[in-house]
C-alpha cells in the first residue's frame, strides 16, 4: 500500500522519483505527488487519480534539484483528492514528509498541535506527523525533531522527510511498514518502501527494521534507533531481473504472469526436488528440522488468495503427512487468542512478506512459543527476517495487483512441504516419487491448458454479459472455486461467490436461474460423482454451466453448456492446473468489459495497514 521512494545524490531528482512512482503504481494509484528541494525551498506538486495525472502537470515546469520525495497513495484517512495527496508540509512549507501507514493517536496530536496555532488542510493523519516534526524543529535540529516526533506517535510508519533547512539531507523511517535503501554509489541512494523502485538503479540495499530511521546526506548514510544509537547492518544483494517488472509486449501484467507460471513452477521446484529418492529437500528448514520433525499440529495463516493456498495445503498436509491442520485469517487470528505450544508449527504465506496483519500474527505465534515457517516470495521482506526458518517462492516480481503466479509459486511450496512432511512420517517411496514426478511435469501441462486460450477467451466474452456468478469446487478444488471467485470479482467488478460445491443446495441455490452462471470444477478425481450430482441440481434450475474438467472426460461435456479441459494428474496436484483456466477467465472477462486489469478500483498491491 502505498509507493514511497526518496532520492539524495547528483543526478535530477525527479525523473528517478518518477520511474520509482511508476514501477511501484501497483501499491497504490488514488493520487500521487513529489517535492523537490530547489536551493532554499521545495516545489511540490500533486494531483488526484493515476500517476499520468501527474506527469501532465509536471510538464508545465521545470523542476531542477537533485534531492526530493515521491509518493503513490492507496487512501486510508480522506477521499483520495489534490488536498489529500502525498507529500504533506508544515505551516512554514519547509518540510515535506510522504508516509505509508497509520498514525492511531493522530486526533489527540492533530488536538494539541492546533491549539497552539498549527493550520491544517487535509484529512489525513500523516499531516498531522509532519506538523509535529515542525513543532519540535522550533528547538530541535531536523535530525533530532524527526525522531522526538517519531517517539509520540503510536501506529505504523514507513516515512521519508526533507526540509529546505537542511536541504543535504533527507530522513527515512520505517515501524511496521517496509522501507528499503538503495546504494548507488557514493553519495547517491534511493529509499523506497519497494525493491521495484530501487532495482534500476542499483542491486545493493539496506533493509530496515522496525524502529530504525536512516539519515542520508551526500556524504553517506547512517542507520540508527529510536534512541538515536548507531545500529550497524549488513548490505544485500537483490536477485531479482529487472525485465520480469516489463510487460515485455504483453497487453497487460497479469496475462504475462498467467503465462510466466510454468517458468514460475520449475523455479520453485529447483534444487529441492529429488524424483529418485522421492524427496522434497528444503534447505531453509534445516536449522528446524528436529522442531519439524515432533510437530503435533500446524495452523497456516495467510490473507486473500495465499489463504485460498494455505487450504489447499490444509488437504494436502492433512492427507500426506498425517498431521492435523487449521487455516487462519491473519486478521483474526491473534484477536481470538489461539492455543498455541511448543509443538505447535505455525506456517505464515505471503507474496510481499510485509501484510501487516500477517506479520502481527507471525510475532504472536513467537510469543506463544510456536516454530514459525514463512512461505514468502519477496526476499529480505519483514516476514522473511520474522520467522524462525522459511523457503522463498521465487516467483519474481509480480505487478499485477491480483495475484496469479505467485499463487502458483505459494500452492508449489505447499506440495513440496508436503512432500518433505510426508517423507518424514511414514509416506512410502513410491508415493514420493510419483509425487516427485508429477510435480516436476506440471509446467508442461499447464502449457497444454494456455493452447485453449482462445476458447476461454470466446467464452469470456459470451460469459461476460452476466453480472452474477457462483464458482464450486469440492476437496482439494474447493478452495480454487474461492479464489477463482476471486479474481473474477477483483478484476471484472462482477459479482462472484466462491462455494462448496455440497454447499449450494443449503440455501445458495435459490440464487439460480438463467441469468445465474455457475464455473464448476470437476476433475475425475475421489469426489467426481458427487460433484456431477451438485452439477445436475443447477441443470435441473436452469442454470448455466461452465466446467473446468479433466481432458478425455465426455461425460461432463454432455452436461455442462461450456466445458475448459485440464490434463491429469494427481488430485493432490489439480488445483495447479484448475486455477489457471480461471485465471484466464477472469483476465478475458475483464478485458471484454474494459476494465482495469492491472490496476483495479480501490486495491493495491501489498496491505501494509491492519
Amino acid at each position: 500500500m502505498c509507493g514511497i521512494i526518496g532520492y539524495i545524490g547528483k543526478q535530477p531528482a525527479t525523473p528517478i522519483i518518477m520511474d520509482g512512482l511508476k514501477r511501484m503504481e501497483y501499491r497504490g494509484y488514488d493520487s500521487a505527488g513529489l517535492a523537490i528541494i530547489q536551493s532554499d525551498s521545495i516545489a511540490c506538486h500533486k494531483k488526484e487519480g493515476k500517476l499520468g495525472n501527474l506527469q501532465a502537470e509536471l510538464a508545465k515546469y521545470d523542476l531542477v534539484g537533485s534531492v526530493g520525495i515521491g509518493h503513490t497513495r492507496w487512501a486510508t484517512h480522506g477521499k483520495p483528492s489534490d488536498v489529500n495527496a502525498h507529500p504533506h508540509n508544515d505551516c512554514r512549507e519547509e518540510i515535506y514528509l510522504i508516509h505509508n501507514g497509520i498514525i492511531e493517536n493522530y486526533h489527540d496530536i492533530k488536538t494539541a498541535l492546533s491549539a497552539k496555532g498549527h493550520t491544517f488542510y487535509s484529512a489525513t493523519d500523516t499531516e498531522v506527523l509532519v506538523h509535529l516534526i515542525e513543532e519540535h524543529h522550533k528547538t530541535l535540529p531536523f535530525e533530532e525533531a524527526f525522531i522526538t516526533a517519531l517517539n509520540e506517535v503510536v501506529g505504523t510508519y514507513g516515512v521519508v522527510a526533507i526540509s529546505s533547512k537542511e536541504p543535504n539531507k533527507m530522513m527515512a523511517a520505517r515501524l511496521g511498514s517496509p522501507m528499503i535503501l538503495g546504494i548507488i554509489g557514493d553519495g547517491e541512494y534511493i529509499v523506497a518502501s519497494d525493491v521495484a523502485a530501487i532495482m534500476k538503479h542499483t542491486r545493493e540495499v539496506v533493509y530496515l527494521n522496525d524502529g530504525e530511521v536512516c539519515v542520508l546526506t551526500e556524504g553517506g548514510y547512517e542507520i540508527k534507533d529510536l534512541k538515536a544509537q548507531a545500529v550497524q547492518h549488513t548490505i544485500q544483494q537483490v536477485d531479482w531481473d529487472f525485465t520480469q517488472a516489463q510487460k515485455q509486449g504483453y497487453p497487460h501484467f497479469m496475462l504475462k504472469e498467467i503465462h510466466e507460471q510454468p517458468d514460475v513452477l520449475m523455479n520453485a521446484l529447483r534444487g529441492r526436488v529429488k524424483q529418485e529418492e522421492g524427496l522434497a529437500h528444503m534447505r531453509g528448514f534445516l536449522e528446524q528440522a528436529e522442531r519439524l520433525q515432533d510437530t503435533k499440529r500446524v495452523i497456516i495463516v495467510a490473507m486473500g488468495t495465499a489463504l485460498y493456498a494455505g487450504q489447499v495445503g490444509e488437504y494436502m498436509i492433512e492427507e500426506y503427512a498425517g498431521i492435523p491442520v487449521e487455516v487462519e485469517s491473519a486478521a483474526e487470528f491473534r484477536y481470538r487468542k489461539p492455543v498455541i505450544d511448543e509443538h505447535t508449527t505455525v506456517i505464515a504465506i505471503s507474496q510481499s512478506g510485509e501484510t501487516a496483519d500477517l506479520i502481527a500474527a507471525v510475532k504472536e505465534s513467537k510469543l506463544k512459543g510456536a516454530l514459525v515457517l514463512g512461505l514468502v516470495n519477496v526476499v529480505g521482506s519483514t516476514i522473511a527476517r520474522e520467522v524462525h526458518a522459511g523457503a522463498y517462492c521465487h516467483a519474481g516480481p509480480e505487478i499485477g495487483v491480483a495475484s496469479t503466479k505467485a499463487f502458483m509459486a505459494q500452492l508449489t511450496m505447499l506440495a513440496l512441504v508436503t512432500l518433505h512432511l510426508g517423507r518424514q512420517r511414514g509416506m512410502s517411496v513410491v508415493m514420493g516419487q510419483r509425487i516427485a514426478k508429477e510435480l516436476l511435469a506440471m509446467p508442461e501441462k499447464i502449457k497444454q491448458i494456455f493452447a485453449q486460450e482462445k476458447a476461454i477467451a470466446k467464452l469470456a466474452k459470451e460469459y461476460s454479459q452476466y453480472h452474477d456468478f457462483f464458482f464450486l469446487g469440492r476437496k482439494y478444488n474447493y478452495a480454487i472455486a474461492y479464489e477463482g471467485a476471486l479474481k473474477l470479482k477483483e478484476v471484472s467488478y462482477l459479482h462472484a461467490e466462491g462455494y462448496g460445491a455440497g454447499d449450494l443446495k443449503h440455501g445458495p441455490i435459490a440464487l439460480i436461474d438463467e441469468q445465474f452462471p455457475s464455473v464448476v470444477i470437476v476433475p475425475q478425481d475421489s469426489v467426481y460423482e458427487k460433484v456431477l450430482s451438485n452439477l445436475q441440481e443447477i441443470k435441473a434450475r436452469s442454470g448455466r454451466v461452465l466446467a473446468i474438467a479433466t481432458e478425455g472426460d465426455t461425460h461432463v461435456a454432455d452436461i455442462a453448456d461450456d466445458v475448459i479441459y485440464i490434463p491429469k494428474t494427481l488430485e493432490m496436484l489439480t488445483p495447479l492446473l484448475a486455477v489457471v483456466p480461471l485465471q484466464l477467465f477472469a483476465y478475458y472477462v475483464a478485458d471484454t468489459l474494459g476494465r482495469d486489469i492491472d490496476q483495479p478500483r480501490n486495491l493495491a498491491k501489498s496491505v501494509t495497514v491492519e
